[in-house]
């Protein structure tokens, strides 16, 4: 954002050097990355100059020969080459001495035999505009010799700002001006919207126009208003200059002002040719796929489903939030002109932008999400302003289609001065931090000294203040962190030292799985809504980001297994031969509250979202060969059971017993997945990535899984532990064979042998499992190994033998019997 000192001083004159300004705005979060200058690098040489005579030269058909008074010195003779330099008219003088923008120093020269004390500018000298042909005529009263940089800024001085995604206020001149009012008590100007323009036209809006929005999630609010008697023609150089400084070309009038407007207010504008719009009728719907439209820059756009497009009744005349069509574009020979000013779905807008891989100065507004409020502050300021330099007749009457959802509605803060102090660890008095808060745009109820204090939240600041702290912040900004060091630490509320439970048992798992040779990754919480094109990704609606920094980054992860995966594709990408990595974070899940049925349901940019889950997950991705090839051999491909022992281990660290059951996940490999259990509930997933997914990252061989750490840690025994004396008595050994129908899982079985046990069944484990000419068709046999043991006495054979028929009949039960 380039913000034009001399612009900027008309709504509010700090009275600081550029550079200290800078520093002050840098300082209170509004960056400035450079303090350049747009024009000439002085305005020193340039001055008003009138023209008294202009002859024909005598040996150049193409020159003339002035007489200019230009101040002090005397009148001057300059040969000028501008077809239309005539007596009578003011003009802009470099004298000589004067360097221009492009460097060059002004001398006194012999042109074609005639000395030249000067030169006359034209607009593109000035770097104010394209038209080089001809001479700029000034429209003042200044007196000859008056410094250029008084009537024109010349040498201009421009802020070049960076503008963060949750600051749209910040991309307008007047909300620049406010922060500088705010940090400095410089006074600050009239809002430009405070007054309309008159309404001379005949008839009503509504008999020349009509809007249909179809899309009201996606279009909140929709205005327009319409002008007769439009005179199409260049725009008075006040405004050329500050359009170029502010690195936007001049085009006309009626163009440069929809540019101004934005510049001004931050809220981008449209204007249509009335006449090239059939009907008069608007209609915001909804692109078909694959639908086409060409674009002002004279480029032809191919549309999907997902977005929005302004319509005449013959199709599609611009791209909403984005850039307007060829099919209505403002001509020469418009006289009637159709205003927009809307607000958009800032995610939709995000999206579509980067589809067509077209950004604009409008789009960069709209994806950070503007308010609806703002439309109707840019329709009176643009008003104006044709009314003035077009000559144009508003006619009576505003088209407004208004949407604005309830979370967009305004809400009260409370502002409690003492907790405020607190937090920041110095005392800002109340009354000075309210006066902060009513120059940011606030507006402060009531008057300090109070316990809180209700502050009403502006239009241009509700997306990024939502809650009390966001007004301790605005406040400590404003008063200077930077000036007013903190007397005390700031006040943390009683915190004791030490860990609780659940963080000791997270912090020994993810020692564990460390230790057991798994490097930790720490992957991206903002996700690509493809989840990066792996097969079977991404089945939750994930939570849509406010002012995501690219499409790539739009929405919050659901898994942890997705960004492991790409953590593995980059680097086996890079040469790597195997890649055992993870992560141990939040995933955010929505959670859309009772009864939330608002219009835009929650996926709008900016508005208050649903509550989101955010619970702890722990995951790992075991890709390649484990352990390399070396002189024994290599540890083999990775596999489910390589996955599957150290979920094990993380059971044994924490004192649980986990069961697996058979279970699938769309990424994972059919038949070798399982779904993880603790007492009995799913608490996670293990298993091979599908084939589809290692091909995707270009893998052989691969394993994961992903478990909740809340359920592990709440079914962990450790820390509970009961202590019991070690039995000096032998166990008894057996080991059995048990058929059981193939769908019978390894874990029911064992289970039911270790419920039907009891206290003298120690240990139940399968260590084999056949299915062949041996066993029935559809049945497989299971090999388990059985340990009896009293911790009180050696058994007898004779009390195996009678847990051992226990344990037989309850296999009947589910249909298994021992192996003859």
């Amino acid at each position: 954002m380039k913000v034009p000192i001399s612009w900027l001083g008309a709504y509010c004159d700090p009275g600081l050097p550029p550079d200290r300004l800078a520093e002050r705005l840098s300082m209170t979060g509004t960056e400035v990355e450079r303090v350049g200058t747009a024009g000439a690098p002085s305005p020193d040489g340039f001055v008003v100059g009138r023209v008294l005579a202009a002859e024909q030269h005598p040996d150049a058909d193409r020159l003339r020969v002035c007489t200019v008074d230009a101040g002090e010195g005397g009148e001057r003779t300059i040969v000028c080459g501008a077809p239309n330099v005539a007596a009578g008219q003011t003009v802009a003088v470099a004298l000589p001495g004067a360097r221009l923008g492009d460097g060059t120093k002004l001398r006194k020269a012999k042109l074609r035999g005639v000395e030249s004390a000067g030169m006359i500018l034209s607009e593109t000298e000035m770097e104010i505009g394209d038209d080089a042909d001809g001479i700029a005529v000034l429209e003042t009263d200044a007196a000859p010799g008056t410094a250029l940089s008084e009537v024109l800024p010349i040498a201009e001085t421009v802020l070049d700002l960076e503008i963060t995604p949750n600051r749209p206020d910040c991309l307008g001149v007047y909300g620049i001006a406010r922060e500088v009012h705010a940090i400095t008590g410089a006074e600050l100007g009239p809002e430009p919207w405070a007054e309309d323009a008159e309404a001379t036209g005949s008839g009503d809006v509504a008999d020349l126009a009509s809007v249909t929005v179809e899309v009201p999630d996606l279009c909140p609010r929709f205005t327009a208003r319409a002008f007769t008697d439009v005179k199409i023609g260049p725009s008075p150089l006040w405004l050329k200059a500050r359009l170029a400084a502010a690195g936007q070309r001049p085009i006309n009038n009626v163009v440069d002002i929809t540019n101004y407007v934005m510049l001004l207010t931050g809220q981008p504008l449209h204007a249509f040719d009335l006449d090239r719009v059939p009907g008069g009728a608007i209609i915001v719907r909804a692109a078909s796929e694959g639908e086409t439209m060409t674009t002002l820059d004279d480029v032809e756009r191919v549309l999907d489903s997902e977005s929005v497009v302004v319509c005449d009744r013959d199709g599609p005349s611009g791209i909403a939030g984005i850039m307007g069509g060829q099919v209505s574009e403002v001509s020469a020979e418009t006289t009637r002109v159709l205003l927009e000013v809307a607000c958009w779905n800032g995610t939709n807008i995000l999206r579509t932008s980067n589809l067509l891989g077209l950004r604009s100065e409008a789009s960069t507004r709209f994806e950070k999400q503007l308010h609806p409020e703002l439309t109707m502050r840019a329709q009176r300021v643009a008003s104006k302003l044709m009314v003035e330099l077009c000559g144009a007749r508003l006619v009576p009457g505003t088209i407004d289609v208004d949407n604005t959802p309830p979370p967009m509605r305004p809400f009260d803060l409370s502002y409690h001065p003492g907790r405020s102090d607190r937090l920041l660890g110095m005392e800002v008095d109340p009354d000075r931090a309210a006066e902060y808060l009513g120059r940011l745009g606030f507006h402060v109820h009531g008057s300090a000294p109070q316990e809180a204090i209700a502050v009403t939240v502006p239009a241009d600041r509700h997306f990024d203040v939502t809650r009390e702290i966001d007004l301790v912040e605005e406040v400590a900004r404003v008063h200077g962190l930077d000036e007013h060091l903190p007397a005390t630490l700031p006040g943390r509320g009683g915190a004791v030292g030490g860990l609780a439970r659940h963080q000791v048992l997270l912090r020994r798992v993810e020692d564990l799985v460390r230790d057991a040779g798994l490097d930790e990754a720490i992957t991206w919480s903002f996700v690509d809504p493809a989840r990066g094109g792996f097969p079977g990704l991404g089945e939750i609606d994930p939570v849509v980001v406010h002012n995501p920094l690219s499409e790539d980054q739009s929405v919050m992860r659901t898994d942890l297994i997705g960004g492991l995966l790409a953590a593995c594709a980059h680097n086996l990408a890079r040469g790597a031969e195997r890649v055992a990595v993870f992560e141990s974070g939040r995933v955010y899940l929505p959670q859309r509250p009772p009864g939330d049925g608002g219009p835009l349901g929650g996926r709008f940019a900016g508005s208050h979202p649903p509550p989101v889950a955010e619970p702890h997950r722990i995951a790992a991705a075991l890709i390649g060969e484990l352990t390399g090839h070396r002189w024994r051999g290599s540890g083999g491909p990775a596999d489910f059971y390589d996955a599957k022992g150290l979920i094990e281990l993380i059971a044994a660290a924490l004192g649980l017993e986990l069961s697996f059951e058979a279970g699938s996940r769309p990424f994972l490999h059919p038949g070798r997945a399982a779904t993880v259990l603790a007492a009995g509930e799913p608490i996670g997933w293990v298993g091979e990535l599908h084939p589809e997914v290692l091909a995707r990252i270009d893998a052989r061989a691969g394993a994961a899984f992903e478990l909740g750490v809340e359920p592990l840690v709440a079914a962990a025994t450790t820390g509970d532990e009961r202590y019991e004396d070690v039995t000096t008595h032998p166990a008894v050994a057996e080991d059995i064979a048990v058929v059981a129908d193939a769908g019978v899982g390894a874990e029911r079985i064992r289970e039911t042998i270790l419920e039907a046990g009891g206290a003298l069944l120690a240990r139940a484990e399968v260590f084999d499992v056949y299915e062949g000419e041996q066993v029935p068709e559809g049945k497989r046999s299971l090999a388990l190994r059985l340990d009896f043991r009293a911790p009180d006495r050696t058994l007898t054979d004779a009390e195996v033998a009678e847990v051992r028929a226990g344990i037989v009949a309850a296999l009947g039960g589910i249909g298994a019997d021992l192996r003859g």
